[in-house]
C-alpha cells in the first residue's frame, strides 16, 4: 500500500511517502494561508510524487472527531477547523482520506513501531513550543469523552500555569531573555550551563522539576508502565535519566515509588507524526476492510 502522509503544522507541513512500512522522501512548505491553497500545494506535491497513491493520511492539530469528520478546537491554522474536511479532501482527490491529531500520531508510531512497542499502557508527552500528549490503554489511544484525552500541556502546577507556559526549552530559553536581555535557541542553555551559566543552571533546573512534576500527576493518575517523551530536547541523551532520578524521589518521598515507570525518549523524532498518521490510515483501512465483511 502506497499512501501519500502529510503533517500539517503552524509554519510547516511536512509531507512523504508510506510505502512497505517505510517512511521516504520527506520534504515540507510553508503552511499556507488558505485552505484552497493547501489543496493545490497538496495536489502538487503528489503530482511531484509520481507515484500511484491508495489513500492520503494527514497528522493535524486540533480535536479530530471521527465520527463527525471535523477538526474541532483550534490551532495556528484555523481554517482547517469547523469544517467537513474528510470529504471536502476525499472529493477534491477522489481518495480516502485519515486524519489523526499529530501528538496522538506520535504516540501511535511510537507504540506501532517505536520504543512503546512491547508497552500496554503507555503516556506520550511532547515537549515542543508548548506540550503535548497522548494516552494508550492496552496499546488502544484513549481520547477521552471530549476528544481531551492526553491533553497534558493544560495541567495545572502550582504556580497556576498550566505546563506548557513552564515547562519547555523554548520557555526557558524565553525566560533567559527576560532575565539577562540576551536573545538565546532553547538549545543554547545547555551550552551555557557548561560554560557556568548561573542563569542557565537555574533555568534548566526549573525545567527540569516542573517537567517532573508534571510526569508525577500523570503517573500517579492514569499508571502507565511507560512514559514516552517526544519534542527537540527529547534528542538530548541525559533528559530520561535527569527525569526518572526526579520522579523516583518524589515517588518514593509519598512510598509508593513501586509504581515508578520507565521513562524513554522516542525513536522517531521529527518523523513521528509523519509515521503515525501513514499507520493510523493502515489501521483505518483494515478495520473498514473487516466491518464491509460483515
Amino acid at each position: 500500500m502506497c499512501i501519500v502522509v502529510f503533517d500539517i503544522g503552524g509554519t510547516t507541513v511536512k509531507h512523504g511517502i508510506w510505502l512497505n512500512q517505510t517512511l521516504s522522501e520527506v520534504s515540507a512548505f510553508s503552511t499556507p494561508k488558505t485552505f484552497e491553497e493547501l489543496l493545490e500545494i497538496f495536489k502538487r506535491v503528489m503530482n511531484d510524487y509520481n507515484q500511484s497513491f491508495e489513500g492520503i493520511a494527514i497528522s493535524a492539530p486540533g480535536a479530530v472527531d471521527q465520527e463527525q469528520r471535523k477538526i474541532f478546537g483550534i490551532s495556528a491554522v484555523e481554517y482547517i477547523h469547523q469544517r467537513p474536511i474528510f470529504e471536502e479532501l476525499e472529493h477534491y482527490f477522489g481518495l480516502p482520506v485519515a486524519i489523526e491529531n499529530d501528538a496522538n500520531c506520535a504516540g501511535i508510531a511510537e507504540v506501532g513501531l517505536g520504543v512503546g512497542k512491547d508497552a500496554q499502557n503507555i503516556a506520550f508527552v511532547i515537549l515542543g513550543t508548548g506540550v503535548g500528549g497522548a494516552l494508550f490503554f492496552q496499546r488502544q489511544l484513549y481520547k477521552g469523552s471530549h476528544l481531551f484525552g492526553g491533553e497534558v500541556g493544560l495541567l495545572k502546577s502550582e504556580n497556576s500555569q498550566i505546563f506548557s507556559n513552564n515547562g519547555t526549552l523554548v520557555k526557558a530559553a524565553d525566560f533567559y531573555y527576560k532575565q539577562t536581555g540576551i536573545k538565546i535557541e532553547g538549545k543554547e542553555l545547555y551550552e551555557l550551563k557548561e560554560m557556568g551559566d548561573l542563569v542557565a543552571v537555574t533555568l534548566l533546573d526549573d525545567m527540569y522539576q516542573t517537567i517532573s512534576n508534571n510526569l508525577y500527576s500523570i503517573q500517579v493518575m492514569f499508571d502507565p508502565e511507560l512514559i514516552v517523551l517526544g519534542g527537540g530536547v527529547s534528542r538530548r541523551t541525559e533528559l530520561a535519566e535527569e527525569l526518572s532520578k526526579r520522579l523516583f524521589e518524589m515517588l518514593k518521598e509519598e512510598g509508593v515509588e513501586e509504581i515508578m515507570p520507565d521513562i524513554k525518549c522516542c525513536k522517531f523524532n521529527n518523523d513521528a507524526n509523519l509515521i503515525g498518521a501513514a499507520l493510523n490510515f493502515e489501521m483505518k483501512t483494515a478495520r473498514n476492510h473487516a466491518n464491509s465483511l460483515f
